[in-house]
């Protein structure tokens, strides 16, 4: 599997972006959303599991993943941006159906994009 991500861009706070994550030779059943700020670790933001999706607490009510089937690719959209979120955000994917808690583990994905920055000014 080979994963494109792309969507990302410079904009204001409170603004918003729509991230893709379009698969390539071979088809998966889980992807995470992940992202690394300047100077941090890289984190889990948001993802789906082959059944449910689950996003980490910071992004709660503001970040949103959907899926399109029949183009293979799944989509960030992030709303209500602060500056806090400028980061490279990453998208991953496992061929295979994995547990929920499972998502905000990096192991667990064998496929991984790379990486699109998301700018966010004050």
């Amino acid at each position: 599997v080979q994963l494109q991500a792309s969507g990302g861009g410079w904009v204001q706070a409170g603004g918003s972006l729509r991230l893709s994550c379009a698969a390539s030779q071979g088809i998966f059943n889980a992807l995470g959303w992940f992202r690394q700020a300047p100077g941090n670790e890289r984190e889990y933001v948001g993802g789906w599991n082959g059944r449910q999706i689950y996003y980490a607490d910071s992004v709660k009510g503001r970040f949103f993943v959907s899926r399109d089937n029949t183009k293979n690719t799944v989509y960030l959209q992030l709303n209500n941006l602060k500056p806090e979120d400028t980061a490279v955000y990453y998208c991953a994917a496992n061929r295979n159906r994995i547990a929920l808690s499972a998502l905000f583990s990096e192991n667990m994905y064998g496929y991984w994009g790379q990486g699109t920055l998301v700018t966010v000014s004050s």
